[in-house]
């Protein structure tokens, strides 16, 4: 995790991979304690690109029922793969939903924050990322998020 280039974010993120964080469940409105990502699928990749989850509906739509700025460090770049930055539909709406790059993406840098990298597993992004896709990217079989380990940061 790169606390010291986007604390709030990864605060959030480590809340709700942990649980440490309440959320809203879209789907209900209610409150939701517990790991957010946990049963949550990768609901789309972008071949050759990225993977995406972290929308507790699986859709692409969902979030925790909050959203905040972006804490872009333009020293931390998309340089190499494994990069994990958060999704946002426009400026400053971060929430839930994070994707990991499968190579280096110049493209994205300025867009979106990064929260850190994927240090151990990358051949479990490699494997999502080789998965079939149908409409928008969404993998045909369900790829769903076990846990979350996170290292180098507490809540």
């Amino acid at each position: 995790m790169f606390p010291e280039s986007a604390p709030e974010t990864v605060a959030s993120f480590s809340g709700l991979a942990r649980g440490t964080w309440t959320w809203r469940d879209p789907r209900t409105g209610e409150l939701g304690f517990g790991p957010l990502y946990s049963g949550t699928i990768f609901h789309c990749v972008v071949a050759g690109l990225m993977i995406q989850g972290g929308d507790p509906q699986g859709d692409g739509t969902g979030g925790p029922g909050w959203e905040f700025p972006d804490e872009i460090d333009p020293a931390v770049n998309f340089d190499r793969p494994y990069m994990v930055a958060m999704t946002t539909t426009a400026p400053d709406t971060v929430g839930s939903q994070f994707f990991i790059t499968l190579r280096p993406a110049p493209h994205l840098n300025g867009r979106h924050t990064i929260i850190g990298e994927v240090i151990q597993g990358q051949e479990v992004v490699d494997a999502i990322a080789k998965i079939p896709t149908g409409n928008k990217g969404r993998p045909i079989t369900d790829v769903v998020v076990q846990f979350i380990q996170i290292h180098g940061h507490q809540t």
